[in-house]
């Protein structure tokens, strides 16, 4: 079956936040466009394409029975999990036992944090940084302990070692938060980086909590690891958080959860959750879940991200020739796009909310970077139609960096 991702998706008057929060949110949200200018939204890191038929079927199959009440979970929720993650990422040891629903990958990270650290502890994470990694933390009383990841010759973003090694010593860290792939650089760790990155969790004795949300949309040319599969100490001392979410667009119908492989750490795991009461299955997400990791789901993917991928290559290649004074790494995964301005920045004198209300005022919906520890930099989501992507570049190109 082929599957559109040309047509534009008109997603006005649904609430949605990357279109009808415009303005909403002081200091987060875009401004509208000027007169004249439609919008192309390209700020919060959801897809303008319309989800599979496969998970709209299975929440309407499951809706037009009319009632709505306490359910159980069926074996085929683990089954599709465990089957999805053996054909798309080569990972076959996932049992029932191992699986638990997590009310958001957020969620998880917080029923982590409230198991294993307390409150002023500090915990170590890379920089950029997730928004919501941050804003967890400091809710939760945990202090963020960033350690930069660097660029090397090629402009390749990698993680520093001995800065991560004399934080978790000096610093006593016993938890740390891994984000692969990383969110919002778009590295896919290489299987020696992670070794490398689990050696020195393991010195320390480190709880990791891995975000792997964007693990399925890798693009072309790169290979996911899963980090629980590098050592035998990481498959044992790692919770790693999952969700359709990001992969078929159904961040609004909240389905994620944990693969953890250690008892221990499930059973603390699923004290904090199940005490708060705040992590209980929606049935419509259950369908929608198991809906998606079958086959249609599959052809569907494996459709959606050489889209992606072209994405990915038109914008950085107008960055590079287009946009002087702007530079760019080409993303492995996800479909988030962080540029760094500094240089066209000092050129012109200009400060970045400047940039980005020129970038508004033409329908271009970008993203500060300083809220992800990228200052000076940008964030633009890719996950639209190549034609809208296009024409959001040629609207930056004449409109804001040679105008």
């Amino acid at each position: 079956m082929h599957y559109d991702f040309e047509t534009t998706l008109d997603r006005s008057g649904t609430n949605a936040l990357a279109i009808d929060g415009l303005g909403k949110i002081p200091g987060f949200s875009p401004d509208p466009p000027q007169p004249g200018w439609d919008l192309i939204p390209m700020w919060v890191a959801d897809m303008n394409f319309a989800a599979p038929a496969c998970i709209t079927d299975a929440i309407i199959r499951r809706a037009r029975h009319p009632a709505f009440g306490y359910f159980l979970t069926p074996d085929a929720y683990y089954d599709a999990i465990s089957s999805w993650h053996a054909r798309r990422k080569g990972v076959t040891d996932i049992r029932r036992e191992h699986v638990d629903y997590q009310n958001g990958v957020l969620g998880g990270v917080s029923s982590a944090l409230a198991a294993f650290s307390a409150p002023g502890d500090e915990i170590l994470i890379n920089s950029p940084t997730y928004v919501g990694f941050t804003k967890t933390l400091a809710a939760m009383g945990r202090r963020a302990l960033h350690s930069p990841l660097v660029r090397d010759a090629e402009g390749t973003w990698r993680m520093d070692y001995d800065d991560m090694e004399r934080k978790l010593r000096d610093h006593h860290v016993h938890v740390a938060i891994l984000c692969s792939p990383h969110n919002p650089c778009g590295r896919v760790w290489e299987r020696e980086e992670l070794e490398r990155a689990m050696r020195l969790f393991e010195r320390y004795q480190c709880v990791v909590i891995a975000d792997e949300i964007w693990s399925d949309l890798v693009l072309p040319g790169a290979r996911y690891v899963s980090p629980q599969s590098v050592t035998p100490w990481a498959h044992d001392n790692t919770i790693s958080l999952f969700a359709p979410s990001k992969t078929f667009n159904l961040a609004g119908l909240v389905g994620s959860y944990s693969v953890t492989y250690n008892a221990r750490l499930r059973d603390r795991m699923r004290s904090v959750s199940d005490a708060t009461h705040y992590n209980e299955m929606n049935v419509l997400s259950m369908e929608a879940l198991m809906g998606a990791y079958g086959d249609e789901g599959a052809e569907w993917l494996d459709q959606l991200l050489p889209v992606l991928n072209r994405n990915v290559d038109l914008a950085c290649d107008c960055v590079r020739d287009r946009f002087e004074g702007v530079s760019v790494y080409r993303p492995q995964a996800t479909y988030m796009l962080l540029i760094d301005c500094s240089g066209w920045l000092g050129e012109h004198g200009w400060t970045l909310p400047q940039l980005e209300k020129a970038g508004w005022d033409v329908g271009v919906a970008w993203q500060d970077g300083a809220a992800f520890l990228a200052p000076q930099s940008i964030r633009i989501n890719l996950a639209l139609p190549t034609s809208r992507v296009e024409e959001a570049f040629r609207r930056l190109d004449e409109h804001v960096f040679n105008a």
